[in-house]
């Protein structure tokens, strides 16, 4: 049994709320914070941002970082965080600290995945699989960036029975365009994508690409092919509200009010004991171990291969080891490019801002 659960999906706010940035947050069931909460990560900005999003009305709200969250990736920040507070530095524990413990309503996803379980008595008790990531790729020193040789092994780590990506990156030639009209994505982040096919991709990052599209993925990628799939997916572009407009930007999936997606996920079996037996009582998320450094990780490697045995799997037997049912059942993806700034600095003609895209799902119940 699958039922309608309702995505509230936002990105680049850069330390703005809701209100400062003209829009209301629209009702629904999960919030998407896809990276850039603040300019410059200071812990004045993430304690403004992070009290918007706590008292939010979501019963669950999933964040990740993006490249100017700087001092949440203590590395960057212990190297070069010098050059955007002199000697004014941040403690990026306490920094971290406000972020982890606004509220448990909270699921902060540092390049790993969670499980998912809605459990409010009047929401539709639905799971999912989800994996975040606040990695991109900026011109300059920014937080969370990689090299283009450690892309395929970085985004390698998205499991295959994935439901819901986020990156804070978009993936290249979807949603990533700059006024010039040059794609910006990653290409390693697309391919990545082109295998696991999850119902949905959130990201950001480029402000002038808001937007959403489905993509229906080339039959079955393959090395030779991952290169050339963007000229053979099929993209349709969702029609969204203009500007300015006062209607909800919904992107529905579920057959609702558009053709429903064709995407079957991967079925569970006996969803009920499994999640019974890895939830506690009033617990709403099951957070797997963050990985080692993706630099250290080998392409190909065993830890990049999901299987039914692994407890967070939500794949049947046979499907783990089925190298063409996946790709039956998963054909299309919905790609939402959520960025609240509609404009990128030195923002010549002032800031301007987008309203939050909507997403409607279907999802299976676990009770």
């Amino acid at each position: 049994m699958r039922r309608k659960t309702r995505f509230v999906c936002v990105s680049d706010t850069h330390a703005y709320t809701p209100s400062e940035a003209g829009f209301k947050l629209p009702a629904g069931d999960v919030l998407i914070h896809a990276g850039d909460l603040t300019n410059h990560g200071s812990s004045a900005e993430l304690r403004k941002t992070m009290s918007w999003i706590a008292t939010a009305e979501f019963e669950v709200k999933i964040i990740i970082c993006g490249n100017h969250d700087i001092t949440l990736d203590p590395g960057f920040y212990a190297e070069y965080g010098s050059q955007f507070y002199g000697q004014r530095l941040e403690d990026t524990q306490k920094c971290i600290d406000i972020v982890t413990q606004a509220s448990p309503s909270i699921i902060y996803l540092r390049h790993q995945s969670a499980l998912v379980r809605l459990t409010r008595s009047n929401g539709p008790n639905t799971v999912f699989k989800i994996f975040g990531s606040p990695y991109s790729q900026s011109s300059g020193s920014w937080a969370y960036g990689y090299e283009s040789s450690n892309a395929v092994a970085l985004w390698n780590i998205i499991p295959l029975d994935t439901d819901i990506v986020v990156t804070h990156t978009p993936p290249w030639s979807h949603c990533d365009s700059r006024t010039e009209g040059i794609s910006v994505g990653c290409k390693a982040l697309r391919g990545a994508l082109s295998k696991v096919r999850p119902l949905l991709a959130v990201c950001g990052h480029v402000h002038e690409s808001r937007g959403s599209e489905r993509v229906r993925w080339y039959p079955r990628p393959t090395a030779a092919t991952v290169d050339r799939q963007g000229q053979q997916d099929q993209v349709v572009r969702n029609v969204l509200p203009p500007p300015g407009s006062r209607k909800q930007s919904l992107v529905d999936l579920t057959g609702k009010r558009a053709p429903k997606l064709d995407n079957d996920q991967f079925a569970v079996n006996n969803i009920r004991a499994l999640v019974g037996q890895l939830f506690g009582p009033s617990q709403n998320a099951l957070l797997l171990p963050l990985p080692e450094r993706p630099s250290e990780r080998l392409q190909g490697s065993e830890a990049d291969q999901p299987t039914s045995s692994s407890p967070f799997s939500c794949l049947k037997e046979h499907q783990s080891g089925d190298q063409d049912g996946p790709y039956t059942q998963r054909r299309e993806t919905c790609i939402v490019n959520a960025a609240i700034m509609a404009t990128s600095w030195p923002h010549r003609d002032g800031k301007r801002f987008h309203s939050p895209i909507v997403v409607d799902l279907e999802l299976p119940v676990w009770e």
